[in-house]
């Protein structure tokens, strides 16, 4: 008997994570006024789990759709109907059942569709349907909700900072670098990240000073892997095969394949089939790249030693490339505009863990920083210290992204001694210095000395727009303070907290104090004693209630402030009292 080792193998699905809005609606639609409702989304985007939450604890029906089933009449429900039943009969029976749960109803044959379509227009059952998009669903399942007979709820893959949330929770803190990647393999496909995250759960290293862990190295071609990528391993012709490992060694190709020396002579014949089976992309500037972020890596671990070699860039070709994207970030920022822009070869050097010019990394950190990406632009600047200890650029990067994480008091924070005149703006000494600035960031300056609230919403949302994040969350927090009409003040503090939460942990001056007032009077109590450093059992002896009651008002918290961990926490502004709430 094996049944004792094979259970201590088992992996229990992650504690579920974010998506409260859509948690609330899915359970709303199960209330005595409603009769159901369509979820659907993307593979591996958390469809089932979501349901799954929603009816924890409640009586309820399962069936689901299955490929093999597909011309069997009723199969999906063969274990709540009669062995031989009629449409008609199978609507009586399964109109006795309070609440069912369809899954993978894209899936259904033509008998069982039917069934729930009549199971919906009868009322009688409270139905959770859960289709996946880009398969054909049949035309019973989609007139559900073309025929308004169920609301549809469209689910969008998980933010950024609940993927975050996920990760921390799978495997504890992640370095930045090691998040995004994850995130970027997986394009939102939850089942895949977790994979991913088992598979190179094991390869993790620490990263000194930080508590944080970072993975650097191939991508592990695991089962799930390699069916993802199928389209691309799967591909046997000689010309095809090659293109795709020349792309994965050496995207973006260039618009003019003569450029590309050794890599030049491709067929633009075989390119157009490829681009038309989605395995490649050409942009605007008809640059080719591969579709999937998966596939380079996984063509890359699977090409061999000899065939790597052959491929990949030599490293004057690396450095050409570091150089050009160095240059070209540079560029934004000198145009205030640090909108994401593709940058491959950096990130693909640091995935796996190649090394890095101090300048490339300083370049980049600094434009994650500007992006408010705190956390990145750290470990950015870690990655050029690896390579190059003393490099002052790399130094000064990390300096200031550890400072915009850590607490808003210290010297730093004396506009007289600060070296980059908008800083003084953040915080809030625009007179000091808005003869020194241009462009919005001045009419941000201008806007915060007259402390007009509408024109610093407006400065707010040009910030937003150019990507500067974290500057479009302070300026927002400046204009609740401006403001003299309350609603424009809450939507000023919505558009702050929201754009904060994207931030990666930023603490500073202009945001203090501000994400706290999203929370309950008794959550603000607690997740103060918390940040402050106490444990749940000293904050339960504290605030007279139990161990149990504390937990849960941190974890609404931590759902609310878009974090997972004390260390992520908002900093207090004051002990509060332990007063009721």
């Amino acid at each position: 008997m094996t049944y004792e080792r094979d259970a201590t193998t088992l992996e229990l699905p992650w504690a579920f994570t974010g998506r409260e809005d859509e948690l609330e609606l899915v359970r709303r639609s199960l209330t005595s006024f409603r009769h159901g409702i369509v979820v659907t989304g993307p593979a591996g985007g958390g469809k089932t789990r979501l349901v799954t939450e929603a009816i924890r604890g409640t009586d309820c029906a399962r069936a689901a759709g299955t490929p093999e089933s597909r011309s069997i009449p009723f199969a999906p429900f063969a274990h709540l109907l009669p062995d031989s039943v009629t449409l008609h009969r199978a609507v009586q029976v399964l109109s006795g059942v309070r609440t069912l749960l369809v899954d993978d109803a894209h899936l259904l044959d033509d008998a069982s569709a039917a069934l729930v379509h009549q199971l919906a227009v009868h009322g009688r059952t409270r139905l959770l349907v859960v289709a996946t998009d880009g398969f054909p669903v049949p035309g019973a399942i989609s007139r559900l909700w073309t025929g308004e007979l169920l609301p549809r709820l469209a689910l969008e893959p998980l933010p950024e900072e609940e993927t975050a949330a996920l990760l921390t929770a799978g495997a504890g803190p992640l370095d930045a670098l090691t998040a995004n990647r994850l995130r970027r393999l997986c394009q939102g496909d939850l089942r895949l990240l977790r994979d991913l995250l088992g598979s190179v759960r094991g390869l993790l290293t620490p990263v000194p000073d930080t508590g944080e862990r970072a993975w650097r190295g191939p991508v592990p071609l695991t089962p799930a892997v390699r069916e993802r990528t199928a389209p691309v391993l799967g591909r046997t012709g000689p010309l095809e095969r090659d293109i795709l490992d020349r792309l994965a060694f050496a995207e973006p190709l260039p618009p003019d394949l003569d450029e590309l020396g050794g890599l030049g002579g491709l067929d633009l014949g075989d390119l157009e089939v490829l681009e038309s089976d989605g395995l490649i992309e050409v942009d605007d500037e008809g640059a080719v790249r591969l579709a999937h972020p998966l596939y380079g890596p996984v063509l890359r671990a699977a090409a061999g030693r000899l065939r790597a070699r052959r491929l990949a860039r030599t490293p004057d070709v690396y450095a050409a490339a570091l150089d050009a994207e160095a240059a070209a970030l540079a560029h934004r920022i000198e145009q205030a505009d640090v909108r994401a822009t593709a940058t491959p070869v950096g990130e693909w050097l640091v995935a796996e863990g190649g090394p890095l010019p101090g300048g490339y990394a300083a370049v980049r950190a600094r434009f994650a920083r500007l992006r408010g990406e705190v956390r990145e632009a750290a470990a950015w600047a870690r990655e050029g210290l690896r390579g190059h200890p003393g490099d002052a650029s790399c130094r000064a990067e990390l300096d200031r992204a550890e400072a915009t994480t850590g607490s808003p008091a210290g010297p730093d924070l004396d506009p007289q001694a600060l070296t980059d005149p908008y800083d003084a703006v953040r915080l809030g000494a625009p007179e000091k210095v808005i003869d020194r600035l241009g462009g919005v960031f001045a009419r941000h300056a201008d806007a915060l000395t007259r402390a007009d609230g509408p024109d610093l919403d407006e400065a707010a949302a040009e910030l937003e727009r150019r990507g500067f994040l974290l500057f479009a969350a302070e300026a927002y927090a400046q204009a609740v303070r401006a403001h003299r009409d309350p609603r424009a003040a809450r939507h000023s503090r919505t558009r702050a907290v929201a754009l904060a939460r994207r931030c990666q942990g930023a603490r500073t001056s202009a945001l203090s104090g501000l994400v706290l007032g999203e929370l309950t009077a008794r959550q603000r109590q607690i997740v103060t004693l918390a940040a402050a450093g106490l444990t749940n059992r000293q904050i339960a002896e504290r605030l007279t209630l139990s161990v149990r009651t504390v937990g849960n008002h941190l974890y609404s918290a931590y759902a609310r402030l878009g974090t997972s961990d004390r260390g992520a926490l908002p900093w207090p502004a004051r002990t509060p009292e332990a007063q009721p709430a």
